[in-house]
């Protein structure tokens, strides 16, 4: 049996059982699974629930709402409906989306969040377990913060919290015509007490074993998918000891993402260390590719911004891709399967339009360790490096001709015009005369908010300043602070676009803005 390279996380709430007004029918329910029939989309990740409650007609765990008299939140109360109306109509939610899913050729993964937050958040979606269980969590010790995100979190150094959720996965396993199972284990991804997280990562390890050897004995062919925090260290010192996973062979699939979110688009992260391990092993990489930016002018990442990350992914010798995230495209339209349509082809996307940018502050707070590489404060006469990877090869796309341009997009913040800046790429000096200056110092109207650059420079970089493929590197120094200010010039924003033509000296698409006029086919 061939293994998935595409796939696609469907949360089963938001785009879905949220949205439909009960009660919701068979059709409408397996929508999700049609929704993505005749793309590249081999394999979808199917959400149970929220984690500590599910969204099917379980025997093991607890079906959301279930324990609710009064309703405090109406999309909540409307999942329950959905839900509860399909069981009582004989529909087992998970059921019929097994069923649908091998009527069109994709490969079911039910996937559990295996850790998310305790009592007090959105009680009415709160499990009797977790209810009657307050002694399980992290922060029943007295020396944790509960101000921690994670403390209240289930503290699996207890057998009764690992065995409920087994109890859980198993079920899955003996009920449903499934091709695996994934762990989501990177959201609130905190699963000891701080001071047991060495004794915990042994403990982790037997317990992602366990699994492991119920999902090969439910069936030939099914896999283990784990969804981990990218970086092996910061993984390790939470308790996920993922190299040992991929020595033993307790794990098929590996799911790694930037740790803990915010997750948008980042073309620059390095999954080398992850398929360098794997080598030698039937262990896949199959890397999140998120859709989601945010920045002041981009919500949602467009097809160019797919394909440098999808493209820098393949560089590194990735075994597919995992669509996290991209149900927020719903209700699909035809941008979005245009991305779709690409993706398992990076030799088609290598001479296509790419964007490329430096992930900067977001209005999410992030975790500790997954803070966001940009901004960056200038102090004068003090260079300041940022770097970024791209898969271009742009010296021999010159030499073809299929290069119509390349932009580097700086954004400053808090500089003004008197502020005298430089700007090097690998050890090259940008030519201010030729940079075009953006004021943005005041702005009445934004497409999203109005937090953006003070400042933009923009360059168009010619064959002999021009990024490499790998890495580059960027310096800025800030020569000359304006002397009437105060405050601190950072570095904010780093954007790099490549535009291709179809072939040397070919139009830019239907409509060329240097022609200023649209072209017509000659008959």
């Amino acid at each position: 049996m061939s293994t998935p390279s595409i796939w696609f996380y469907h949360d089963g709430r938001h785009p879905h059982i949220y949205r439909y007004e009960p009660p919701m029918d068979r059709e409408q329910f397996v929508a999700c699974i049609d929704e993505l029939a005749g793309t590249p989309v081999e394999a979808v990740s199917f959400c149970l629930g929220e984690g500590r409650t599910m969204l099917h007609d379980t025997q093991v765990g607890e079906l959301l709402g279930h324990n609710v008299e009064k309703w405090d939140h109406l999309i909540f109360h409307r999942a329950h409906q959905n839900a509860s109306g399909l069981i009582e109509a004989g529909d087992d939610p998970l059921q019929i989306v097994c069923e649908r899913a091998r009527l069109r050729g994709i490969r079911l993964y039910p996937c559990l969040l295996v850790q998310n937050p305790g009592v007090e958040s959105a009680t009415v979606r709160c499990s009797d377990f977790r209810h009657n269980n307050p002694h399980l969590e992290i922060r029943a010790r007295d020396d944790v913060d509960e101000n921690l995100i994670w403390s209240d979190g289930l503290d699996f150094v207890h057998e009764e919290v690992r065995k409920e959720r087994f109890g859980i996965i198993e079920e899955t396993l003996s009920t449903y015509d499934v091709a695996g199972f994934e762990l989501q284990l990177n959201t609130q991804p905190r699963f000891f007490h701080p001071h047991e997280v060495d004794a915990g990562r042994r403990i982790m390890t037997d317990w992602v074993g366990r699994v492991h050897e119920a999902v090969r004995q439910s069936g030939e062919g099914r896999e283990l998918a784990v969804r981990v925090p990218l970086e092996l260290e910061m993984a390790y010192g939470i308790g996920l000891d993922v190299a040992e996973w991929i020595r033993t062979g307790i794990v098929d699939v590996i799911l790694p993402e930037a740790f803990g979110g915010p997750h948008r688009v980042d073309p620059n992260l390095d999954f080398c260390p992850l398929v360098r391990l794997t080598q030698s092993t039937n262990c896949r990489v199959i890397p999140a590719l998120h859709s989601g930016v945010g920045t002041d002018r981009v919500g949602e990442g467009p097809i160019s911004m797919m394909r440098a990350q999808a493209c820098n992914y393949y560089a590194q010798g990735v075994d597919g891709l995992y669509l996290a995230q991209w149900f927020h495209h719903w209700p699909y339209e035809a941008g979005f399967y245009e991305r779709l349509r690409e993706l398992p082809f990076p030799d088609i996307m290598a001479t296509r339009d790419k964007y490329y940018y430096i992930p900067s502050e977001s209005s999410f707070a992030a975790p500790v360790g997954a803070e966001a590489t940009l901004p960056i404060p200038l102090a004068t006469g003090a260079p300041e490096q940022v770097s970024f990877v791209i898969s271009d090869d742009l010296a021999a796309q010159h030499k073809s001709g299929r290069v119509h341009q390349v932009m580097l997009r700086i954004g400053l913040v808090n500089n003004t015009e008197l502020d005298q800046v430089r700007f090097r790429l690998n050890g090259r000096e940008l030519s201010l005369g030729s940079c075009r200056r953006i004021n943005q110092m005041y702005r009445m109207h934004a497409p999203r908010h109005r937090g953006g650059p003070t400042y933009w420079y923009i360059f168009r970089l010619d064959a002999d300043v021009c990024p490499q493929r790998g890495q580059n590197t960027l310096e800025i120094t800030l020569l000359h602070r304006d002397v009437a200010v105060s405050g601190t010039v950072s570095l904010r924003d780093v954007e790099l676009e490549i535009h291709y033509l179809m072939g040397r000296a070919s139009p830019r698409g239907f409509v060329d803005p240097d022609l200023g006029f649209y072209e017509h086919a000659v008959t």
